[in-house]
């Protein structure tokens, strides 16, 4: 099956040094994007939704920039979610542009996903 890569920007108010430990640590994870986050190792994650564990490696990552997430079972092998946060000189603003590379292929099911994901995060740092 193909994979379908979704993108989104969001807009927040909290600059990339205050959003950057909720895309990057189990802990800033956990409050928003999984009902758990564990670092398993050596930059593995095991992300757990729906009582199902979801194991990742942190692939590629920029402090205060850049997170991607690979997942590594079996059947979700190409997925992806990569977090990309880049700030406005103009406006100070910062953007998060989310990339969610998987087999899922109903954008409005992703966009309403991500949507209440970004609600919860902004909730919490405030922007």
């Amino acid at each position: 099956m193909d994979k379908f890569k979704f993108s989104r920007e969001y807009e927040f108010k909290a600059s990339p040094k205050v959003l950057y430990p909720y895309l990057s640590t189990p802990a800033g994870l956990q409050q928003w994007f999984a009902a758990k986050v564990k670092y398993t190792s050596d930059s593995n994650f095991d992300f757990v939704w729906d009582n199902e564990s979801h194991p990742a490696r942190l692939s590629v990552q920029r402090v205060n920039k850049l997170v991607k997430f690979d997942f590594l079972n079996a059947d979700q092998r190409g997925n992806y979610v990569e977090f990309r946060l880049e700030q406005s000189e103009l406006t100070n603003a910062t953007f998060l542009k989310i990339t969610d590379n998987s087999d899922n292929n109903d954008e409005g099911e992703l966009e309403d996903i991500w949507d209440d994901m970004i609600y919860k995060l902004k909730e919490i740092v405030g922007g």
